[in-house]
């Protein structure tokens, strides 16, 4: 199930692969060639047919730039930054900047 809160901004050429859930916050941004997707499959021969879902959770305040990429079963906490290009594999703390293709933290947000 998609579902995505208000005020949120989508560009073009996004590809939602949507089989166990994705959930966007308010006031989210989503850049140009964003893909985020629920499925994965095995990597061993004997599991490389078997697929498996995880759901995708975006928190509020979110900016996802273009071409980055979010894997299955990652959270996105409130008032993270994704960098264009980054590969998302793993959580992703509030008020974090990350970027990369396996992505780092880049940047602790601090409110004023």
């Amino acid at each position: 199930m998609f579902c995505k809160g208000k005020n949120v901004f989508f560009n073009n050429g996004c590809s939602f692969q949507d089989r166990d859930g994705i959930q966007i916050g308010d006031n989210c941004i989503i850049g140009m060639n964003v893909t985020i997707a629920t499925l994965n499959h095995g990597l061993t021969l004997e599991t490389r047919n078997t697929t498996y879902a995880s759901p995708v959770t975006i928190g509020e305040n979110v900016w996802i730039g273009s071409s980055a990429t979010i894997l299955p079963g990652v959270t996105l906490g409130n008032n993270s930054v994704i960098a264009a290009g980054a590969v998302v594999t793993k959580d992703v703390p509030a008020n974090i900047v990350v970027a990369g293709v396996l992505t780092k933290v880049v940047k602790v947000i601090h409110s004023n």
